[in-house]
């Protein structure tokens, strides 16, 4: 198998145990890891993993290096927490979330990646079709890491719906009802905005995120600079 280089079990997927009398074969550890580069690679999020590290996020302002310093203090947590970057278009929002991806990644964390803006469309789209709704939103709400990027961004032109809000509700409250899930949210709204849009949906975010939301306001394009 390829990669990930995996000692435990040579990169063959599975290990030996002993279950009472009798060897048996399982899975290893690793797999985990390899579905969620595979799912990776088909979302796109690859070459992001590849560029967006914590090494290189630059913290040449003060809000850069408290942006990085949540971040570290979050991986240091214990699992079943929420990370949410919030605000400024620009200012680093994706890269951090997705070094955050990284890093869980590497310590064998299963991780789904989500671009708000295409995966919901998908899933409204089949809001009639129960079978195949449930065959779309299901990986999303088990995944033990799950990132949300761009939460509520629309098209230009385009007004937040009922729809997305009842999608994000129903995949955010299953996520909120387990302490084992870890989920991490970037958005262009703020805090005060995603509690305008709908309380239910904001006070969860806020609640299961506790100190570790980066809100950002004012031009912080780094993009521009």
């Amino acid at each position: 198998m390829t990669g990930v280089d995996c000692p435990l079990c040579k990169n063959r997927g599975y290990i030996t145990e002993i279950s009472g009398k009798h060897l048996v074969s399982v899975e290893c550890r690793c797999m985990a890891k390899r579905r969620s580069l595979r799912e990776i690679e088909r979302s796109g999020m690859k070459e992001l993993l590849e560029r967006h590290t914590l090494e290189n996020f630059k913290t040449k302002e003060l809000w850069q290096a408290e942006m990085k310093r949540k971040a570290i203090d979050f991986l240091k947590g214990g699992s079943g927490g929420w990370f949410a970057a919030l605000g400024s278009v620009g200012a680093g929002k994706t890269h951090l979330c997705t070094a955050i991806c990284g890093e869980l990644l590497n310590r064998g964390k299963g991780v789904r990646y989500m671009l708000w803006r295409d995966e919901s469309v998908k899933i409204k789209a089949a809001a009639n079709e129960a079978d195949e709704y449930e065959r779309l939103i299901i990986p999303f709400k088990h995944v033990p890491v799950l990132y949300i990027d761009d939460l509520f961004k629309t098209k230009r032109g385009e007004q937040i719906r009922p729809a997305d809000v009842n999608l994000a509700f129903e995949l955010l409250n299953y996520r909120y009802c387990s302490k084992k899930l870890v989920t991490i949210i970037s958005s262009e709204k703020t805090m005060s905005e995603l509690l305008s849009i709908d309380e239910a949906v904001g006070s969860r975010i806020y609640e299961r995120c506790g100190g570790f939301c980066v809100e950002l306001t004012g031009n912080k394009n780094r993009r521009l600079l």
